[in-house]
């Protein structure tokens, strides 16, 4: 009986993240009529500790996104917080979701470049670091911006969260991830004082950045490592080949619900041979299982 009861906990929670952004994926249906490029997104998640969180907008416990839309271009961002900063009695989601968020207000507010989402990000973590009152901790970071006037995505990714972009059933691109030793990926950083010294801290210019011209149908999934760390390449790009031109928010909604919940029941299961064990074991590390934490899926398909 507890089994069902979790298991319909986890399927609520997705519902109600799919319709906390049915509102905004309808908007970007209607815009379809104008024959103009465009993208329908829908995001779904959970926290790692479903009974400890609370439902926070553009948030699934320490992972934080954001999707806006302007005249020119549609974006989204994901950036997961560091959750070592909890043994000191600062809240890992702070950081990442004052990142999105201001990412976010740039781009809506225009004081963005199209083209450079690696700026984006910057000039957001940088208003950060300006701050009077800094919000302490660390995050990866990943944005992607589809420029409507030559059909260009241009991407920046800096860590272990991601973007996989799938056509016709095939990945025709994947994001690579950055490292600096197993499970300890690059990250933007606003350490206290006196540990400035001893936390890792990357530069936003070293973010990975690409561009490529999208068709008609692609598939866009833009996730943090809660997904790529549990859920296979072949298991994965499967679900993925399931949003094929769908235009129909409640369908991709579905795949996007998916996804998640994919990723969430693989990270629990201690028997899964997941990509984290196979990375672990890499590095001589002996690990079996999912990897528990926080999951965010923004799923894209793009029309033209």
């Amino acid at each position: 009986m507890q089994s069902i009861t979790w298991t319909g906990r986890i399927i609520s929670r997705a519902l109600w993240n799919g319709i906390n952004n049915y509102s905004s994926c309808e908007s970007n249906a209607g815009l379809q009529k104008k024959r103009e490029p465009n993208i329908l997104s829908v995001v779904s998640g959970f926290p790692k500790e479903l009974s400890k969180s609370k439902v926070k907008k553009g948030q699934f416990g320490d992972d934080a996104w954001f999707s806006a839309k302007v005249k020119s271009a549609d974006v989204l961002g994901v950036a997961d917080g560091v959750g070592g900063w909890r043994q000191y009695g600062i809240d890992p989601g702070e950081f990442s979701s004052n990142l999105m968020r201001t990412c976010e207000r740039l781009v809506n507010s225009g004081r963005f470049i199209r083209s450079q989402p690696s700026s984006l990000l910057a000039r957001s973590y940088n208003e950060l670091l300006e701050n009077k009152q800094s919000i302490l901790g660390s995050s990866t970071a990943c944005l992607l911006v589809l420029n409507r006037d030559n059909r260009t995505l241009y991407t920046a990714n800096i860590g272990d969260s991601g973007f996989v972009i799938v056509r016709h059933g095939q990945v025709i691109h994947r994001s690579e991830e950055q490292q600096h030793y197993f499970n300890t990926p690059y990250q933007l950083s606003l350490p206290p004082p006196d540990h400035s010294r001893s936390v890792l801290s990357d530069s936003p210019e070293s973010a990975n950045t690409t561009n490529l011209i999208v068709e008609d149908g692609d598939v866009i999934l833009l996730a943090t490592d809660g997904v790529f760390d549990n859920v296979p390449d072949q298991m994965l790009v499967g679900e993925l080949a399931r949003a094929q031109g769908v235009r129909d928010p409640a369908k991709l909604q579905l795949v996007a619900n998916s996804i998640a919940l994919m990723a969430r029941k693989i990270a629990f299961d201690e028997n899964f041979i997941s990509p984290f064990s196979q990375s672990a074991k890499s590095y001589g590390i002996s690990v079996t299982g999912g990897k528990p934490d926080d999951i965010t899926v923004l799923l894209a398909t793009v029309m033209l």
